[in-house]
């Protein structure tokens, strides 16, 4: 009989996870700039579409790029897109106002540090600043992905942050509200975790840490 693992750490994302969920805070912006979530998505699917070398949205994550050149580009595609002018100053900051701190999924985190749980942050920033009063004393470690130079999906950006914790990934539970970083999570060896919402994520997190992280 094979015993089951134990894992020791806990990886969560920020936007979606530790705030409220991304679709509203993009239906709230898109709608306040002027153009429809419908339109933002046209644009978003166009930069990651085939043939093209070089996404807008990567080069922000990675740092390559710096927020007001990423503005200017996303304001002149939606623009086009609309077919009237997108103002770009501050459209990130402006995208990012509309954040909302998850104080359950924060105490959640809390308690599994509290317990011994290896814990880390693991984002893709768009040049954002995170509310370093609230992460204080929460994680053990911090990866940024524009502080880094890579980017959840790469590869280089998971082993990264488990080297930085000390925990391999088959020992790591990994939450995430895209399911395209959770796959590839998957994929490397983590115990992942579609994050819908708090109650779904704290039972499935408490299932595998076998302890009850919920409250």
């Amino acid at each position: 009989m094979t015993t089951r693992t134990v894992p020791t750490a806990l990886i969560v994302d920020w936007g979606g996870v530790l705030t409220n969920d991304l679709q509203s805070v993009m239906n709230t912006w898109s709608f306040r700039e002027g153009f429809s979530p419908a339109d933002f998505a046209a644009v978003m699917t166009e930069w990651l579409g085939a043939g093209v070398k070089v996404n807008p949205i990567h080069t922000l994550e990675r740092g390559e790029s710096a927020v007001p050149d990423f503005e200017t580009e996303l304001a002149a595609a939606l623009s086009r897109r609309i077919g009237r002018p997108v103002p770009s100053a501050g459209l990130v900051d402006r995208l990012f106002s509309h954040f909302e701190h998850a104080h359950d999924m924060t105490a959640l985190v809390r308690r599994a540090r509290a317990r011994g749980i290896r814990t880390a942050l693991l984002s893709n920033s768009w040049g954002n600043a995170y509310p370093d009063h609230i992460f204080d004393g929460m994680f053990d470690t911090v990866v940024i992905s524009g502080e880094v130079g890579m980017r959840k999906t790469d590869a280089e950006i998971f082993r990264y942050t488990s080297t930085e914790l000390g925990v391999p990934a088959r020992e790591s539970v990994f939450v995430d509200d895209l399911t395209v970083n959770v796959r590839a999570a998957s994929q490397l060896g983590y115990l992942s975790v579609h994050h819908r919402g708090y109650r779904t994520t704290a039972d499935q997190v408490s299932a595998l840490f076998d302890t009850d992280l919920r409250e």
